[in-house]
């Protein structure tokens, strides 16, 4: 993974080049940002620069040995956590390191969606166990293979529980001679404040409409009118941008699981809504919260289809439509509890809560909000 391929972050990357070129790398780093903002490639990239042979002034060569091997994400010094689905036979990232890898090569942009969507474990929840430190702590331990860096990325640290977390507060603050730790984070509030105090962050921001636009052209080879339009749907996610320009299938489904649920709302049927909440709890908690997340994104599109500027709203093709007729049912008066309601909703899941409670009392709450008058 070279930083050329990493669409915009030019600050983030200028730091990292300027950080190899001075030898002057701290012991620990996290790469904070959004989902699609490039945060995971670019540690790749930062990895493959760091073990370059030939390294050039805009980082590495990418064909020396050490380049191959960490494009392939095989470097015997790299080593990388990633959240998991635990079972029996999956206890840590080593089970899933081969899956892992055809992922990430596949699209470096990849999303934890993505990743749980190959394991076929949408129904489980992500997390990084406390055997994953005990592991993190063994590897470390060891000499370096090739008398350079040993390189730790940890992807979506926010997921490691509590116990797995405080494991690694000591080695954090102290590592092993030549070791980094690269911590991905798309959400570093979840993380513990003692780890952010043992680490120096690098922001990646939202790339721009025209990044990602020049960079649909350039790598799908699509028409500009149709990567300008993706590009605002896509709202500085690139991630975004791939999937809508790919396939909308995902957002078909949201559509009418969301219609149903409006449905229900609107003119309320405890048979039926008892029917929807069961079909709904047996989708998995992703699923859960991917369609509160969609919900949310309605809203918004609502409120600036009705006091706003049209040109912004994101949705299109069926989801345009439906939202021309649902939009007079969001308004001043209702939008921001409903935004409220679903963001509870999607605290609550995370943690675990029953969901055909929370949605049987989601509902009835929308029901009483969309039809204030």
């Amino acid at each position: 993974m070279l930083y050329s391929q990493i669409v915009g972050q030019q600050e983030p990357k200028h730091r990292l080049l300027k950080m190899v070129k001075e030898e002057r790398v701290p012991h620990a780093l996290l790469f904070a940002g959004k989902e699609g903002s490039g945060n995971l490639p670019a540690a790749v990239a930062f990895a493959q620069h760091l073990y370059c042979k030939n390294k050039t002034d805009d980082g590495a060569c990418g064909s020396c040995i050490s380049c191959n091997k960490v494009s392939k994400l095989i470097h015997p010094d790299l080593h990388l956590v990633f959240p998991i689905a635990k079972s029996k036979d999956v206890k840590s990232s080593n089970d899933l390191i081969k899956e892992f890898r055809e992922t990430f090569l596949a699209n470096p942009y990849i999303s934890l969606n993505d990743w749980f969507n190959e394991l076929s474990a949408e129904n489980k929840q992500p997390i990084i166990p406390v055997e994953e430190a005990n592991d993190i702590l063994k590897k470390l331990s060891y000499t370096s293979y090739e008398g350079s860096y040993k390189i730790m990325i940890i992807w979506q640290p926010e997921k490691m529980n509590a116990e797995s977390a405080n494991k690694l507060l000591k080695i954090l603050e102290e590592p092993p001679e030549k070791t980094i730790f690269v911590l991905v984070s798309n959400h570093t509030e979840q993380l513990l404040a003692t780890i952010i105090s043992r680490v120096q962050q690098i922001p990646f921001y939202n790339c721009s409409e025209q990044e990602i636009s020049d960079a649909l052209v350039s790598n799908y080879k699509v028409n500009a009118d149709v990567a300008r339009q993706t590009a605002i749907l896509a709202n500085g996610n690139y991630a975004e941008a791939i999937t809508l320009l790919t396939h909308n299938e995902e957002s078909v489904s949201f559509l009418a699981h969301f219609q149903s649920f409006m449905r229900l709302a609107l003119k309320f049927d405890p048979g039926k809504a008892l029917t929807w909440i069961d079909e709904n709890a047996a989708s998995g908690r992703e699923k859960q919260k991917q369609f509160l997340q969609y919900g949310l994104e309605v809203f918004r599109d609502c409120l600036m289809y009705n006091f706003g500027d049209k040109n912004l709203v994101r949705l299109s093709g069926q989801e345009r439509q439906f939202l021309e007729k649902f939009a007079p049912f969001v308004n001043q008066k209702n939008y921001e509890r409903l935004v409220e309601e679903f963001n509870s909703n999607y605290y609550y899941i995370e943690r675990n809560a029953n969901p055909k409670i929370l949605f049987m009392d989601l509902i009835l709450k929308t029901n009483e909000l969309i039809n204030t008058k």
